[in-house]
């Protein structure tokens, strides 16, 4: 299954893509609806209200997760890029709620920067509680997967050597368009192409089974910490074609348009506008 929270009559809905349409699936948005135990029966057998999914206005497919966990240095390219040693462990940091946006808004470059880029990220969506996940536990806590643009502001991000400052500027994450189900993608470890483009022009281009923490391993790593909430979001890391790591540096100015793009999922596609 696809699903996604759609904006419409002034809220928002829990949609399944059907075709061409969205069916309304009984509940106010995706996190409402992966807090149902029975949320997979509930999503697949729904025959609610429909509206076109195309020109859709799409909210970020969970709109307010008790926690978005994102993993630093997962790609080896990426590692390299940025002049680090492959990680024994996962390198974690979080964002908050506020800082994400539906897959096709508007990034507004905030005025204080000059130093903004693009991440694509493949994101683990949680579809049940899990605390010290075991590996079967793991991998039935995953409802499926989405995409993010993990926008970051690197002259903020560099300030000190703890990163979250420049990760976490308000409504700067697109996150979407859907959460696919394990089942569409090839389980639970997906190997599917993870793609940038900046106006057109390839900038990042990898493959998600090259990750080097996988998905069912971060469910269990960051579950040992933290307890895991349905609707919980886990980025797992961005693959090598940054503009920070580039000679020289390239950076989003304002005017440009930013597809971040991963095979079976969906892409993001972006402007970034000067901030009013």
């Amino acid at each position: 299954m696809k699903l996604a929270t759609l904006r419409v009559n002034g809220g928002t809905r829990a949609v399944r893509l059907d075709g061409d349409v969205l069916v309304d699936l009984g509940y106010a948005d995706l996190g409402a609806l992966f807090a149902q135990d029975d949320w997979a029966t509930i999503a697949a057998a729904a025959t609610g209200e429909t509206w076109p999914a195309e020109g859709a206005d799409l909210a970020p497919v969970v709109p307010n997760p008790s926690k978005v966990v994102c993993v630093g240095h997962n790609y080896t390219n990426h590692i390299k890029e940025m002049g680090r040693d492959l990680p024994a462990y996962p390198t974690l940091f979080t964002k908050f709620a506020d800082t994400l946006i539906g897959p096709n808004d508007p990034i507004a470059k905030p005025t204080e920067t000059d130093a903004l880029d693009w991440e694509v990220e493949l994101v683990v969506v949680v579809g049940k509680p899990v605390r010290r996940a075991t590996e079967a536990e793991a991998e039935a806590a995953i409802a499926g997967f989405t995409v993010m643009n993990d926008v970051s502001v690197r002259d903020w991000q560099f300030r000190t050597i703890e990163w979250t400052q420049g990760k976490i500027w308000d409504s700067s994450t697109p996150v979407g368009p859907y959460v696919v189900t394990p089942d569409e993608v090839g389980g639970v470890r997906p190997a599917l192409e993870v793609k940038t483009t900046v106006d057109g022009q390839v900038m990042q281009q990898d493959d998600t089974g090259t990750l080097l923490f996988d998905p069912v391993h971060l469910v269990r790593y960051v579950s040992t910490v933290i307890r895991l909430n349905p609707g919980d979001l886990i980025a797992t890391g961005t693959p090598a074609g940054v503009g920070h790591a580039r000679d020289p540096k390239v950076y989003l100015v304002g005017g440009e348009t930013v597809v971040t793009e991963i095979a079976g999922i969906g892409a993001c596609t972006n402007r970034i506008v000067k901030e009013s």
